[in-house]
């Protein structure tokens, strides 16, 4: 048996998230069919993660596991023939076999923009959260400095999140404006469900001037929900990257 890595790329605006939901179309339930008629296998995808419905990709992974023979670029392009123009596979990576995109993935990182104007964008509104009022993206930037590092992120998780504990590290944030538009970079080593979206509801409070810097470490410390801020709307965050150790036997392109 072949295992088979995927790095795909969707635009999640019109599915329920990657996972199946009985309320709609996802995005695992569409890649999964087109594998199927492919292969003529039943296959089943593992993920690096579950996004959320209106999150969008461009680093997400899966691996499946195949007996058919079917060289790297015929999946590539096969897939692309077969998936809708808002889902594409961009390489597949031949690896080991016990190799788990979830289980051996060594962090993440997930982008979340703003769009800061008070007129609206045709060409934005799916991927940006529009803010009409003015920002200061340094205010949002130094309280962002307080997330960095190991922390207990119960604040920063749903109350839907199943996580058994909410210790997480988080290894790089960034706050920067270009014009109209502010990119929140986070990177970690995992995340909880909400998590990155919370932050930036947190991060846009900081920025209106309604909430101090200096006061997220105490939001940490207190574990409460409440206190952090509103999450933010899906359609502006995207998963930008995930990270592995793991040596590739093959890949195309």
């Amino acid at each position: 048996m072949r295992n088979i890595r995927l790095l795909i790329e969707y635009e999640g605006t019109d599915y329920v998230g990657w996972q199946y939901q009985p309320n709609g179309v996802s995005i695992q339930e569409l890649m999964e069919g087109a594998l199927c008629l492919m292969t003529g296998e039943e296959i089943k995808l593992k993920a690096s993660g579950r996004t959320d419905a209106g999150v969008h990709s461009r680093g997400q992974t899966a691996n499946f596991h195949t007996s058919r023979d079917i060289p790297l670029k015929g999946f590539v392009h096969g897939l692309n023939s077969l998936l809708p123009r808002d889902i594409s596979v961009w390489r597949a990576d031949l690896v080991g076999e016990e190799f788990d995109s979830r289980r051996c993935a060594l962090g993440k990182t997930y982008l979340y923009r703003i769009y800061n104007s008070q007129i609206a964008s045709a060409l934005q509104r799916r991927f940006t959260w529009q803010v009409r009022k003015p920002l200061d993206d340094r205010a949002m930037a130094k309280a962002g400095e307080f997330l960095v590092g190991a922390h207990d992120f119960e604040a920063f998780r749903s109350t839907g999140c199943d996580a058994p504990h909410a210790f997480r590290e988080i290894t790089s944030l960034t706050v920067e404006r270009q014009g109209d538009i502010i990119e929140i970079e986070v990177t970690g080593s995992g995340f909880l469900r909400h998590m990155v979206r919370i932050i930036s509801g947190t991060l846009v409070e900081a920025g209106l001037g309604r909430l101090e810097p200096s006061a997220v470490p105490g939001i940490i410390e207190s574990k409460d929900r409440k206190r952090a801020g509103d999450t933010a709307p899906p359609q502006g965050l995207l998963l930008k990257e995930v990270y592995y150790g793991e040596p590739v036997l093959e890949s195309y392109p």
